[in-house]
């Protein structure tokens, strides 16, 4: 018996190894065939002890999530224990899928549960091939017959040769391989026993031959899983993009001073760019790569896409197609889609004889002053240095007045979007959005947006101020109680513009009038009905006023006040007369942290 499958009693590594292996007989035998009678010579509590001390003594597995943990009743496990009788040198079985990167833990768990259906299937199948056959018998035999054909059974086994199995992951990305051990007289593992088994399984791409060449001679070679092959997993192209060089967006920074002062004179609002500078360029999409599983079939890979430049006004194309590069100096922006190329009209000195009244396109940037008498208009923005005396100054963007704005009555400011000043005195301003100064003195202010004065000295004095939001300052009025009024809501501007309609129909009508008083001639022909065109074409453009004032404000009977329509300040002097929708308050005493607003109809001052 102690010869059974090739073991020697001599080779025994102790003189308890040997009721261990008689143990892993016996077990195996009885979960194979059943209960097998034992020898009266057999000591089964010393071979149970010897068993419970070797199995508290095997070193238990790795907790690694990728090892795959069999139950012990499992095939593999039984075949474990029939070679493990025949074998010198047993090494416990350790199934881990190490090697595949790529595997996350969900998708390891999934490729666990694919090799232990496939382990089990191949062992379930091993196992019923290394079974002993009994051979049949042409009459009962006699009980010393029996007993002589179960010992026959037990030392001539089933003779098969070691047989590799090969395991591959579901992306076909990696290819493993398990070595059943040789049963009976069956041949030890060979490097051929290997190349047939991948060849049978296609795999022929990315196999480690190294491993291989070692394999055969590994003492861990059977019931080891080994990470024999190793695909290209395919890499995507990447998409082109545009890389920038200047920014899209501009945003309004103020910078205040520890005297709390603004600094008027760089807000970095204009970026500009110079003819021939690149703006931004494409970078080119990345090719992919396909890959290549374990089988040589190819993974195709997806291309990525070309990206196009953002070309639009003043802007050109390099002749390689890569850069987008600026047509012309001047101020760049970003529209949404495209970057464009605003020119800029820069005036180095003061807006004067030298210069004459300006008239641009785009936008204008003076470093001086803008002289008594001069008119400054542009279709962009307006960025002066200096002061503003009398004149007018128009702008179809922002208005940034450095130092401030020195009227005698006669200034008349028009902004299409912000104002910026330090200060403003005795002047007409008309503001489609925000206006922003440090003070303000004697002013006619018409703003469709809010008014702050909360810099600086942020006083209003004098003047009245209409605007469509809400009014903030530090100092509103007076002591010597300087009139000054305030009035929140409506439509500020196009109020203004129809004033400024209707007196221009009052100046023309008054012209007339005096003409006709005058000799009749060719000329005073021609000149009468040059005013009466006029006046007829500014009475329909006051018409449309009317008629646009009368909608907004029946659509504003109808809404609550927006919250936004108060007046706050620190300090309200006597004086000042505060209106918000046609409600009237007049002060007639200091008010300190004034929050005034309209609440059901009536003005409070909280």
């Amino acid at each position: 018996m102690n010869k059974l499958f090739g073991f020697q009693e001599q080779n025994t590594r102790s003189g308890g190894e040997t009721g261990v292996k008689m143990e892993f007989k016996n077990r195996f035998w009885d979960r194979l065939f059943g209960s097998r009678p034992q020898k009266a010579d057999e000591e089964a509590p010393a071979a149970q002890t010897v068993i419970t001390d070797t199995e508290e003594a095997a070193p238990p597995l790795p907790d690694d999530y990728n090892q795959l943990e069999l139950p012990d009743d499992h095939a593999l496990h039984q075949l474990y224990l029939l070679w493990a009788k025949q074998a010198e040198e047993a090494p416990v079985p350790l199934l881990r899928l190490d090697g595949h990167e790529a595997l996350s833990p969900d998708e390891t768990e999934k490729e666990l549960m694919r090799l232990q259906k496939e382990v089990t299937t191949a062992a379930v199948t091993r196992l019923k091939e290394t079974a002993p056959k009994k051979p049949e018998a042409p009459q009962k035999p006699t009980e010393a017959t029996q007993e002589a054909e179960n010992v026959q059974q037990e030392m001539t086994p089933t003779a098969l040769d070691a047989k590799p199995l090969v395991f591959i992951s579901a992306d076909r990305l990696a290819a493993w391989l398990m070595v059943f051990p040789p049963s009976g007289a069956g041949k030890e593992l060979q490097r051929n026993m290997l190349d047939d088994a991948l060849a049978q399984s296609s795999v022929t791409f990315g196999v480690d031959t190294e491993l291989l060449d070692r394999l055969p001679a590994e003492p861990h070679r059977y019931f080891h899983l080994f990470f024999a092959a190793k695909g290209t997993p395919v890499t995507h192209g990447e998409d082109g993009y545009i890389e920038d060089f200047y920014s899209r967006s501009v945003q309004q920074k103020f910078t205040v001073d520890e005297h709390d002062r603004v600094d008027y004179f760089n807000l970095n609002l204009v970026q500009n760019v110079e003819k021939g500078s690149v703006i931004c360029q494409a970078v080119p999409p990345v090719a992919g790569i396909p890959g290549r599983t374990v089988r040589n079939e190819e993974i195709p890979c997806r291309e990525g896409k070309a990206v196009a430049l953002p070309q639009g006004q003043n802007t050109e194309i390099s002749e390689d197609g890569s850069q987008l590069l600026a047509g012309m100096s001047g101020r760049l922006e970003f529209s949404g889609r495209t970057f464009r190329i605003k020119t800029l009209l820069e005036i180095d000195g003061n807006v004067d004889l030298s210069t004459g009244n300006i008239n641009f396109m785009g936008d204008v940037h003076i470093r001086g002053d803008v002289c008594n008498g001069f008119s400054v208009r542009a279709m962009g923005d307006i960025t002066i240095d200096g002061i503003v005396e009398a004149g007018v100054v128009e702008s179809g963007g922002d208005l940034r007045v450095a130092k401030g704005i020195l009227g005698d009555s006669r200034v008349v400011i028009r902004s299409r979007k912000n104002l910026y000043a330090k200060y403003m005195e005795n002047c007409t301003v008309h503001v489609r959005e925000n206006l922003f100064a440090d003070y303000l003195a004697n002013c006619d202010v018409y703003c469709d947006g809010e008014v702050q004065a909360n810099t600086g000295k942020g006083k209003i004095i004098g003047g009245h101020i209409r605007a469509a939001g809400s009014v903030t300052a530090k100092t509103v009025g007076s002591r010597s109680e300087n009139p000054t009024a305030i009035s929140i809501g409506g439509r500020p501007c196009s109020e203004y513009e129809r004033e400024s309609l209707q007196y221009n129909v009052e100046e023309l009508i008054s012209e007339l009038e005096k003409m006709s008083h005058q000799p009749t001639s060719p000329a005073r022909t021609k000149q009468m009905n040059k005013l009466r065109l006029d006046l007829s074409v500014q009475k329909m453009k006051l018409a449309r006023y009317d008629k646009e004032l009368e909608e907004a404000e029946a659509a504003e009977e109808d809404t609550d006040v927006p919250d936004n329509c108060r007046l706050k300040c620190d300090i309200a002097h006597p004086g000042l007369v505060l209106t918000i929708h046609h409600e009237t308050l007049r002060l007639s005493q200091e008010t300190s942290c004034l929050n005034g607003r309209l609440v059901n109809g009536e003005i409070k001052v909280l």
